[in-house]
């Protein structure tokens, strides 16, 4: 395996790797047989747990060792039929596997990226996540739902109701491109950020969000050939995925 992304945080560290698989085999100057790998496409996620505990995305274990206890947790609150409607929608499930003690835990290949990013935990720091973009969190953290109330949630592309995670602590995201293409674009409260198309990863709660034509009047629009466009203003952070294909603002 390859290391990709490591960060530590308070009682655990998260890493993820790259599998790798032997190409070919060659003789050193010693004798001894070396090999040559290469990444396959797969990635995996540990979490080596030293006193904290971590949240986990159903059905994403694969295995753990060491003194590692876990239990399934209720992430959204209410009744059976509250929770329904408050996750429906999110791509997420309302519940999560927890796993706390010493040891570590690893999570099932798979053919996605992920990005391990954190939350000072402070007012107006919850990130806003995409549709089935969570996987792991310091169990620090919650996992809850952010409605929208504007139409420019709605036309998102992510619907009423996105995933929030809120809390302090380091977390894990599924991503549709490498983290080395994620681009983190911090906003200051002076300036802002438009974006044309669903390219946003996540972003803090505390930016608003509007969509917008990207110039105004008909005629300068038919002459721009840009239509709807993601305007975002305010101070906090977003992460976008630029190199990926998605559905642009502007075909809304």
């Amino acid at each position: 395996m390859q290391l990709v992304q490591e960060q530590k945080g308070d009682g655990l560290t998260f890493r993820v790797h790259a599998l790798t698989h032997v190409i070919r085999y060659s003789a050193s100057s010693s004798g001894e047989l070396d090999e040559t790998r290469q990444m396959d496409g797969r990635f995996t996620v540990e979490a080596q747990l030293h006193g904290s505990g971590v949240l986990i995305e159903p059905g994403a274990f694969q295995y753990s060792h060491g003194n590692i206890q876990a239990k399934v947790e209720q992430q959204a609150k209410g009744g059976f039929l509250s929770r329904a409607i408050a996750t429906a929608g999110t791509g997420e499930s309302a519940f999560a596997t927890r796993f706390t003690g010493q040891g570590k835990v690893w999570t099932e290949p798979t053919r996605k990226h992920f990005i391990i990013a954190e939350s000072s935990g402070a007012k107006g720091d919850d990130m806003i996540l995409d549709d089935k973009a969570f996987y792991m969190a310091q169990d620090t953290m919650q996992l809850g739902t952010h409605t929208h109330n504007s139409i420019a949630g709605a036309l998102s592309g992510n619907g009423l109701r996105q995933p929030k995670l809120s809390g302090k602590g380091i977390f894990v995201v599924e991503s549709p491109v490498p983290v080395s293409e994620v681009e983190v674009i911090e906003l200051s409260g002076s300036d802002s950020l438009i974006v044309d198309g669903d390219l946003m990863l996540m972003y803090s709660a505390s930016l608003n969000v509007e969509l917008r034509p990207l110039v105004r009047g008909l005629r300068n629009a038919l002459r721009s050939g840009e239509g709807l466009v993601f305007m975002i203003s305010g101070q906090g952070t977003v992460f976008l995925t630029p190199t990926h294909s998605n559905l642009s603002a502007a075909s809304l």
